[in-house]
């Protein structure tokens, strides 16, 4: 008779495991985090932009917002009672880690599913991937500004990350929370209403199940649905903005020509104009002197501005589709330009980075203290951290040909996978890149294209989509191993948190 011992399990063994996995990933963690403390100590107060105000205003009140829908305002509001900015701030940074720390799982899972038998490399190639989310300039000051992006690009991945984690049929609640967080992101930005379709092809695809689909429909539906009642009790209208024709109006003043258009007396006021070059088309359209909303009742908030807007837009559309799809594809590209212009005028651009000085107007300073009385609200530079976190976003940037070369890598990991020998092998890479990386892909060029076609070029607008291109290209390259007929099953993984099994043969006694 012989009796099996096991040997003790070795706690020492999970630290080891866990750094040699995760290590790469951590120290980034660190970096990152470290930089965005920096930016905190340097600047206490959030740096604001021209919505600012408008979406503190609907915070404070807790009312929905004219020309925005008021999901950021909510959690704005959520938040007042910290009665500080600094509180707000560093919530939104720790949103842009939170965003840094999905891709990394995501394309972590993906690793390991391919290289089963390898415990770091999965890691390593998930932290790379994950640096153009956590350490550029612009992503940092985007969350800390008093803006959506930051809370958007959050909530917008964390939905498709609710579908992509789950291999094929999702439970009932997968589906909720993933619609729940669609619904959200739509009320955060109104650019994120069109994603519910790509959210539920990306179930379809996936094989989800009616279930899960049902259920997603159903959640996003209920934030919606519901914020387009309280805007209806406030404004009189069943909508999620008063005035929705106005955007695309600044986006057809760049090429509508009105000898080509020729419109009836009440609709040629809105023949655009713009005599600053400074400014965009669209920027002018909208915001300057030279803007046909001037001269109207209620300026851009008016029925009339709204209905004028949608008949030009209309009009110039008709007459003029191949000018608008230009318009289209030259600010698309305009995104994976190396070198920044100053657009959509040279003022814009400044907001976006950390200055070393500020005017700070008195109706600001009367609405910030209204929310934070401490004075966290105002331009406060705290030196030497403000000119440590100058000398920082000096040297951080990241220019828009890296997210160019990111989405072209995803396209050329799929290529690269379907160029494998064998039927079955090209039908398991089909499938794959079909089921995973076009996901992502597809989020990210939307992310591009539905702020070139529905309003102006932003460089705040790319940001947002490089988590997205991010992923697709870690999901392209990253094709997990399975066992073809003929061919022997690969092992499971070692996991090497857990100290190994081993067993000793002694005689009985």
């Amino acid at each position: 008779m012989r009796l099996r011992l096991r040997r003790p399990v070795s706690w020492s063994a999970a630290p080891r495991g866990v750094l040699l996995r995760h290590g790469p990933f951590l120290l980034l963690l660190v970096l990152a985090g470290s930089v965005r403390a920096l930016a905190l100590a340097g600047y206490p107060g959030p740096l604001w932009f021209g919505d600012s105000p408008g979406y503190l205003r609907s915070g404070i009140d807790l009312s929905p917002g004219e020309l925005r829908p008021s999901g950021y305002p909510f959690l704005i509001w959520l938040l007042r009672p910290f009665e500080s900015f600094t509180v707000l701030v560093a919530v939104q940074h720790l949103m842009g880690l939170a965003t840094g720390a999905l891709v990394y799982a995501l394309v972590y899972r993906a690793g390991r599913a391919a290289w089963p038998g390898r415990a770091w490399a999965p890691g390593l190639v998930a932290t790379a991937l994950t640096m153009p989310v956590l350490l550029p300039t612009l992503q940092i000051s985007l969350e800390h500004m008093l803006m959506a992006e930051a809370l958007f690009t959050f909530v917008l991945l964390a939905a498709f990350a609710v579908v992509l984690w789950s291999p094929g049929r999702m439970p009932w609640w997968a589906g909720v929370l993933a619609g729940f967080l669609m619904g959200y992101a739509a009320l955060t930005r109104s650019a994120g209403l069109p994603f519910i379709a790509l959210l539920l092809l990306a179930m379809l695809v996936r094989r989800a199940g009616w279930r899960a689909v049902t259920a997603a429909v159903a959640a996003f539906a209920v934030p919606v649905v519901g914020y387009m009642f309280w805007f209806q009790s406030v404004y009189g209208q069943f909508a999620m903005a008063s005035s929705n024709n106005i955007w695309l109006y600044g986006r057809v003043a760049g090429f509508a020509d009105c000898s080509i258009i020729k419109p009836d007396p009440e609709l040629a006021v809105m023949c655009p104009k713009r005599t600053d070059p400074r400014y965009s088309a669209a920027f002018a359209a909208m915001w300057t002197a030279d803007s046909p909303f001037r001269a109207m009742d209620g300026w851009v908030y008016g029925a009339d501005a709204d209905r004028l807007a949608g008949e030009f837009t209309r009009a110039a559309i008709r007459a003029q589709p191949g000018d608008y799809a230009a318009v289209i594809v030259r600010d698309t590209v305009r995104s994976f330009a190396w070198e920044r212009e100053l657009y959509p005028n040279p003022f814009t651009q400044l907001q976006y980075f950390f200055q070393d000085g500020e005017r700070w107007p008195d109706a600001r300073r009367l609405l910030a203290e209204d929310y934070a009385p401490d004075g966290s609200g105002e331009p406060l530079i705290v030196d030497p951290y403000a000119r440590w976190m100058r000398a920082y976003q000096a040297h951080a940037d990241m220019p828009g040909t890296i997210l160019g070369v990111l989405l072209l890598g995803g396209l050329a990991g799929g290529a690269v996978a379907l160029a494998r020998p064998g039927p079955r092998r090209v039908r398991r890479a089909v499938l794959h890149w079909v089921r995973s990386p076009m996901v992502p892909w597809g989020v990210s060029l939307a992310l591009l294209v539905v702020p070139a076609a529905t309003a102006d070029f932003d460089y705040r607008y790319i940001p947002p989509a490089t988590p997205f291109a991010c992923l697709a290209l870690g999901l392209a390259l990253l094709v997990p191993r399975r066992a073809a007929a003929g061919e022997t099953a690969t092992p499971p993984p070692v996991d090497l948190v857990k100290a190994p099994r081993e067993t000793a043969s002694e005689p009985a006694g």
